[in-house]
């Protein structure tokens, strides 16, 4: 997928474990471990606004947009 997720990066910067931070936006430690290794399919606009608040950070932070590389 081209889209990758950099999260464990920011909760690296913040010092923030995943009990932590799962706990601080109100989702499962499991549902924040699939976002954070690259599993999750989709990701709500209310739980990336939560995770911005909790990391002091901004949506491109966490995300980024990589084009997949095409084999010859």
């Amino acid at each position: 997928m081209a889209i990758i997720v950099n999260l464990d990066v920011m909760m690296a910067k913040r010092k923030i474990s995943s009990g932590d931070l799962a706990e601080k936006i109100g989702i499962t430690p499991a549902n924040l471990s699939i976002l954070k290794n690259q599993k999750a399919k989709a990701v709500r606009f209310s739980t990336l606004n939560d995770i911005c608040e909790a990391l002091s950070c901004q949506p491109g932070d966490i995300l980024e947009y990589q084009p997949d590389q095409k084999e010859s």
